[in-house]
């Protein structure tokens, strides 16, 4: 099973919850995992240094352990752009810092590596790059999470157009209902995500519901029991 690229129709669609969840699906098989945040943007500080929950959640899932520079080498503390926040802690995000940290991580792989973007597919790096860059430059599939919400479809759709015209395959699409007024009405819910399925020509990997507040390891275990594993080919 390769290592994948998971992006978002747009920020907080819900690209943690789904990738814990996918790395917990692995771990109940018995495989090894790895969940890697190049850039978090809204990062904590702690005696340890900055720490971003979504970072921590991935890093809970991946066996054998790892630690946290690892796992979220560019951590930053405003919840803002990453290259915004990069430019405000005197810093600046380079492809090539990204494919350097990346590449060995992927020459010895686990059996499901997941690398989590930020925000959606076109976010910038800084003036010239972006950060769907790195899932250019690895050749990584992509794993499409859709936030549930008016608008979804379009962004859905517009989303995975943009990555296959930059020529990479899109491997499966996952489901995350981000606005619980949006699932309310059943069967409007339900014409959503056909239309999803009819319109996004690769495999739904399933559907997460809006799950109650808890901690981490227990949101990705509840998460794991709607979602089923990409196909490596």
């Amino acid at each position: 099973m390769p290592a994948y690229f998971v992006t978002g129709t747009d920020t907080d669609a819900g690209k943690t919850l789904a990738s814990a969840g996918l790395l917990a699906c692995a771990r109940r098989a018995g495989l090894t995992t790895l969940g890697l945040k190049p850039i978090a943007s809204g990062s904590e500080a702690t005696p340890e240094g900055l720490r971003n929950a979504d970072a921590l959640a991935l890093q809970a899932q991946s066996v054998p352990a790892t630690d946290y520079a690892t796992t979220n080498p560019f951590a930053f503390a405003p919840a803002i752009a990453p290259h915004l926040a990069a430019r405000r802690a005197g810093a600046e995000l380079r492809l090539a810092d990204l494919t350097n940290w990346l590449r060995p991580l992927l020459a010895h792989p686990r059996d499901l590596t997941l690398v989590e973007g930020a925000g959606g597919w076109r976010v910038p790096l800084n003036d010239e790059e972006d950060l769907a860059g790195l899932a250019l430059e690895m050749d990584l599939p992509v794993l499409l999470v859709v936030g549930l919400r008016l608008g979804c479809l379009s962004h859905a759709r517009l989303t995975a157009e943009a990555v296959h015209a930059d020529g990479l395959r899109l491997a499966g699409w996952i489901g995350s209902v981000v606005d619980p007024a949006f699932a309310e009405d059943d069967a409007l819910y339900r014409d959503n995500l056909v239309t999803l399925v009819r319109t996004l020509p690769f495999p739904c990997l399933g559907v997460i519901p809006r799950l109650p507040a808890g901690a981490p390891r227990r949101m990705a275990a509840a998460a794991a029991d709607y979602l089923k594993l990409p196909d490596a080919h």
